[in-house]
């Protein structure tokens, strides 16, 4: 009998604790690998991530005898979604290595938008047209953060619309995995993500670039191991919020990710974002919780009862 994982909305205040976890945690990824690309290659930071990531949650999986692969379309699956999350944290990483947090961040949360139109376009998810325009206006709002972000940093700015992109296909290909248990899927997933990433450090090393490596020395050790730490302890509080708690009820929590990483920006880096920058967010956020809204009014609406004289 297979240890299949089904998930349950039966502890909606620890779900919500545990997506304050997430918010609160995920900044000090951006913030060790900000630290971390100061002297080591946007490949070699992404792979630190996947190797600590993988490193510590395997132990654990095996201790508690999960079974981490269920069939040959769920390794499939799981190869995919290791690529897609790694080509997402290979691009922010690059992002806010060169970018204030807080802007990187920002652009990223067109992912909510793309996860929309792509439900609409692939699986054919009724998506009314108050959720269309917001949808829109949601991508207005990232293009509003992305104008400044070109004029300062040059096309280094789209990274994070490519992060929010491939974080987007990720999260499709985690529909398709819900059966699994967390620890084991994250650990499955790092595993796959490094078996591209480091046969490409190897490749490249010596070659310069993103993806040449260096051996860390100092606080580089501790900068990218904490990148791996922190990115391990938020995502398993997101899927464990997501298991305890309804997605509408712990969305509006994300945008709490905004401040924390707005505060670690100033505090450790002195960045803090520009009115512009700001007037985006607003509209970003706006559009955000209006989408949300408008799933719960959906959710609220009784079902249609068939016609019993229908033929």
């Amino acid at each position: 009998m297979t240890n299949r994982h089904t998930p349950t909305e039966d502890r909606p205040v620890f779900g919500m604790a545990m997506m304050l976890v997430y918010c609160a945690v995920a900044p000090i990824i951006d913030v060790f690998a900000k630290l971390a690309a100061d002297h080591h290659a946007v490949g070699q930071i992404t792979s630190a991530r996947f190797l600590v990531q993988g490193g510590l949650l395997l132990p654990i999986a095996l201790l508690m005898g999960l079974p981490l692969l269920h069939s040959r379309r769920d390794a499939a699956l799981i190869f995919l979604r290791g690529l897609f999350t790694l080509a997402a944290t290979f691009a922010f990483v690059w992002a806010v290595s060169v970018m204030p947090l807080a802007d990187a961040l920002a652009i990223t949360f067109v992912e909510p938008f793309i996860l929309l139109l792509f439900g609409w376009a692939l699986f054919g998810e009724e998506v009314g047209p108050r959720r269309f325009i917001a949808s829109l206006t949601g991508f207005l709002g990232v293009l509003v953060v992305v104008r400044p972000g070109l004029l300062a940093f040059g096309s280094a700015a789209l990274l994070p619309l490519a992060a929010g992109f491939f974080f987007a296909c990720y999260m499709l290909v985690t529909r398709a995995l819900r059966h699994y248990h967390p620890i084991a899927l994250q650990t499955t997933t790092a595993v796959a993500a490094l078996i591209v990433a480091l046969p490409l450090l190897v490749i490249f090393d010596g070659a310069g670039g993103p993806l040449d490596p260096s051996w860390p020395s100092g606080w580089d050790w501790m900068w990218l191991a904490g990148v791996g730490i922190a990115a391990t302890i938020s995502h398993q509080g997101l899927t464990l919020a997501l298991r305890h708690a309804p997605s509408a009820t712990i969305a509006p929590l994300a945008y709490l990710e905004l401040a924390f990483s707005t505060l670690a920006g100033f505090v450790i880096f002195g960045d803090f974002p520009v009115p512009m920058v700001w007037l985006g967010i607003a509209i970003i956020v706006a559009s955000g919780l209006y989408i949300i809204h408008r799933e719960r009014v959906n959710q609220r609406k009784p079902a249609i009862p068939a016609d019993p004289n229908a033929v």
